[in-house]
């Protein structure tokens, strides 16, 4: 299992985890595209935006392994935002597929990620005193 260094462990000041620390012992946890609905609590909807924010910051728009991503995180923005390279070869149990963020789609789902300027995972410039 590849893991992401550098990438977030989970939302600041949160319990939403974005990753996973070693693989699951007893198998892969699947990929499974879970639906959003409107009346999502507002914790939820950020915790969705962060880990955009986090996957932008990170990839991009190049095609990046699933590894240590948080299957239960990836589930919310599956099928949509971030989709398989290869659909005919995307393998939802294994640590290796290959995965990519839908601009197009992302960009109307989470607009603050992509606005110019924004500093979601940014490191702060103010010195301490």
């Amino acid at each position: 299992m590849h893991k992401h260094r550098g990438f977030p462990s989970r939302l600041p000041s949160s319990d939403f985890q974005f990753t996973i620390r070693r693989a699951n012992p007893r198998g892969v946890t699947p990929l499974v595209a879970r639906e959003r609905f409107r009346d999502r609590r507002h914790a939820d909807k950020k915790a969705d935006e962060g880990f955009m924010a986090a996957l932008w910051h990170h990839f991009g728009e190049e095609p990046f392994e699933r590894g240590n991503l948080d299957a239960g995180r990836l589930g919310w923005l599956l099928g949509r935002e971030v989709v398989a390279v290869d659909k005919d070869a995307f393998d939802p149990n294994d640590y290796e597929a290959m995965l990519r963020i839908d601009v197009a789609k992302a960009k109307i789902s989470f607009p603050a990620v992509f606005d110019e300027g924004s500093d979601f995972f940014e490191e702060d410039d103010e010195e301490w005193d």
